[in-house]
């Protein structure tokens, strides 16, 4: 399998002048707490000067304890209840003198939270605050104590708008990276699944998730996205589309190389078949590659309901597909240089609502193709409640006032109409969008040089896409090049029990999905015989 390699960068800068998140601390802050309870806080207001969402909150005892954690991203209600409340009142923990023992018996008897840790440097205790960690510093003890103790708003689990099935699970990922790795536990319930976090962005300090399952995926695969992401050298990312950008083999291609999602089923479902995921924090949409161009045409309900009527579907949606690419260019090809191809009766139709019409086929198709993405632009980005009407009835009464005015004919707003109809048949956004940046040269095309110059662009399209690949996988697999037991889900979707096999070029060494020996027959005939 060939791998293509290639350097990531962000600026000009030199190797020295940017350094993994691990490097990148100042040198106070890689410095061990010292067993003076001033000492440290000193350092650390130092570190968090101006920032007023840092609490620094100290307690008077002996010794004395200093409490510190970012409002806000607490939850107070349990810190009172499981911290403050022990450390002041619990009479357990203190000698005979009242006083509290030693670190140690705080974190063994106080505080009432399951996870807690100890560290020892000022980097890693300004880390633990700023990840909504609350922190125990104790006077006398050159060692934190680092609770987790999350409270900040997060959204509840619920469908998402954009990936809507009619059959199927109802949840979908949040915000909270944790929130969305258990919802791929709660349905592979597997030691198998492994999880590895890594941390990137060198200010922003995000936490990613990459999941895969041990032994279905590919290992050239698994170590190809580990050495892109190591790469990745950025001051902060804010969302699973600046990891994308950085990782995909051809940047400059229109086709996405990297599928995004925000339901955890398709995610356990591409985990299955050997591919790998990545989730980033404080974003829903989880990345998975490699992908192939049938993945981009595949919707979730595809495998949720029955295979015959799954397949129709799919041949409804290829055939849109066509229509949305190449309709408007064969439409301006014909009317414009092949007439003679068109039905007489169908010609002079045309002919007679172009009658007064100032400008050339191409030139009103392209208009109002033009006219089209910005009417369904401007209703993705206004407010739910008034998008949809905005773009419906701006369609109508634009289409039918230019109509009325003999600035386009009929049969052009009828054509556009159609395409963009045909559009919404694309199951994922960002696949459907690589299709409508292509009907515009080949519009062009077609205004140009008629069928040929179609034909000339369907040729480069192709050439482009059998040269592409997805970390290391042609693009075009399991079609070019051909593998004909993994043709079962891609122009027919055949029924679950015949395909036994997961996709040679994604799995690793477990290629089954069902046992030898294992794999059930149809029943025939009636029950009884």
């Amino acid at each position: 399998m060939r791998i293509k390699r290639r350097k990531y960068s962000v600026s000009n800068h030199s190797s020295n002048d940017i350094e993994s998140p691990n490097h990148s601390l100042p040198n106070e802050q890689n410095k061990g707490l010292s067993t003076k309870l001033a000492e440290n806080e000193e350092m650390l207001r130092e570190i968090f000067q101006a920032c007023s969402d840092i609490v620094f909150r100290p307690i008077s005892s002996n010794p004395r304890v200093l409490l510190i954690y970012t409002d806000g991203l607490i939850d107070t209600k349990t810190l009172d209840k499981v911290v403050l409340s022990p450390i002041l009142f619990n009479e357990t923990t203190r000698g005979l003198n009242g006083d509290l023992t030693s670190g140690r018996i705080i974190q063994e008897q106080m505080v009432a939270i399951s996870q807690i840790q100890t560290v020892s440097t000022v980097g890693d205790v300004s880390d633990g605050i700023l990840k909504a960690n609350i922190v125990l510093l104790v006077d006398g003890e050159n060692k934190a104590l680092i609770a987790d103790l999350k409270g900040f708003e997060k959204r509840t689990v619920e469908e998402p708008a954009g990936e809507a099935s009619i059959r199927g699970p109802r949840d979908g990922f949040t915000e909270t990276l944790r929130i969305n790795t258990s919802l791929i536990r709660r349905r592979i319930r597997s030691p198998k699944l492994k999880m590895e976090s890594v941390t990137i962005g060198q200010v922003s300090q995000t936490d990613i998730v990459l999941v895969y399952i041990d032994g279905i995926v590919s290992n050239t695969i698994l170590e190809e996205v580990r050495k892109r992401i190591e790469r990745i050298q950025i001051d902060g990312v804010l969302e699973s589309g600046f990891i994308e950008e950085f990782i995909e083999d051809t940047p400059w291609s229109p086709f996405p190389q990297i599928q995004n999602t925000e339901r955890p089923d398709i995610v356990c479902a591409s985990l299955l078949e050997g591919k790998v995921a990545i989730i980033v924090d404080n974003t829903p949409f989880a990345l998975i590659l490699p992908m192939t161009f049938w993945t981009g045409l595949q919707a979730v309900e595809d495998y949720y309901e029955r295979s015959i009527y799954t397949t129709f579907v799919r041949f409804v949606r290829y055939s849109l597909l066509n229509i949305a690419l190449l309709l408007p260019s064969l439409f301006v090809a014909l009317s414009t240089y092949h007439q003679q191809l068109i039905p007489t009766n169908l010609l002079v139709s045309i002919a007679n609502s172009r009658e007064g019409v100032p400008f050339p086929t191409f030139v009103e198709t392209l208009l109002m193709e033009f006219m089209f993405e910005g009417l369904r632009e401007a209703g993705i980005r206004m407010p739910k409640a008034v998008g949809s009407a905005v773009s419906i009835v701006g369609a109508l009464v634009i289409g039918q006032a230019a109509v009325q005015a003999g600035i386009v004919s009929a049969p052009v707003v009828i054509v556009v109409a159609t395409t963009g109809i045909a559009s919404f048949a694309i199951p994922r956004y960002n696949f459907g969008a690589a299709y409508r940046l292509l009907r515009f040269p080949m519009l062009i095309l077609a205004g140009m040089l008629g069928l040929y110059g179609i034909i000339s662009g369907l040729l480069l399209m192709i050439i482009h896409l059998l040269g592409l690949r997805s970390f290391g996988i042609p693009y075009m697999s399991p079609v070019a090049p051909l593998i004909s037991q993994n043709l079962k889900d891609v122009f027919i979707r055949a029924p679950r029990w015949s395909m036994n096999e997961r996709p040679a070029f994604f799995s690793g060494a477990n290629k089954k999905r069902i046992p030898e020996g294992q794999q059930p027959s149809p029943k025939r005939g009636r029950a009884g015989k």
